[in-house]
């Protein structure tokens, strides 16, 4: 089975596990909407409609965090999974968030247009080293002066005894949390597709991709929220 695969087949229940795989659950989402906000809101006091770039958007989990704090924001939401976007168009369209749905995968082109931000989270880990600098470089690109990027990610450990041992807290902490050995599993074999890299190299990887002010602005053991702005010129 494919990790798109995987992803439809547990569309209708993943948004109910988030809290217990995501330990950190609120920081962690809560610090990606800090970061990308003071761009969408600057973008409304010029007197435009912010425009929102959601990459594996999955249930729209994300987008529509961002769609509650910065009411007015316009949301595209690409992932390869369209069972997860049509669960993610019905929150949007419930929450009555303008947004439009792109069924692609990461490596494809980006869709058109400037964006005040472009976000992502617990996605771009399915790339490999060379797919993620690419990937950033497109990211880039499609900013406006001043626009910003954060990625809310699953990280590799800089060494392998640390990538144990966020493996070994990540599961200490979901089983205090309620998961039972059947949600572990499925989680096991969504990861098993994934392909972290430790938050330092890929925080380099955004300042050789033209971003500045990079930062790792949050982090909980193998959960991290990093990102960097477009220079204004």
């Amino acid at each position: 089975m494919s990790v798109v695969q995987l992803f439809e087949a547990a569309a209708g229940t993943y948004d109910q596990a988030r809290r217990r795989l995501v330990p950190c659950f609120d920081d962690f989402y809560g610090t990606a909407v800090e970061v990308a906000s003071p761009a969408l809101r600057a973008a409304l006091a010029d007197g435009r409609t912010p425009e929102v770039l959601d990459l594996g958007a999955g249930t729209g989990l994300l987008s529509s965090l961002i769609g509650a704090a910065v009411p007015g924001a316009r949301l595209t939401l690409l992932d390869a999974a369209p069972a997860m976007l049509a669960v993610a168009a019905g929150h949007l369209t419930a929450q009555g968030v303008p947004h439009r749905i792109e069924v692609a995968d990461l490596t494809a082109p980006l869709p058109g247009g400037r964006y005040d931000a472009v976000v992502s989270a617990l996605a771009i880990h399915h790339l490999d080293d060379d797919g993620k600098r690419a990937l950033y470089r497109r990211i880039a690109e499609v900013l406006r002066p001043g626009g910003v990027f954060v990625n809310a990610e699953q990280v590799a450990g800089p060494t392998p005894e640390l990538d144990r041992r966020y493996q070994r807290v990540w599961l200490d902490q979901i089983t205090a949390l309620g998961s039972d050995e059947a949600e572990i599993e499925a989680a096991r074999q969504r990861m098993s597709y994934d392909r972290p890299a430790p938050v330092g190299a890929q925080c380099d990887w955004l300042g050789a991709a033209g971003l500045i002010d990079v930062d790792c602005f949050f982090k909980a053991w193998r959960f991290a929220v990093f990102g960097g702005r477009r220079p204004e010129n």
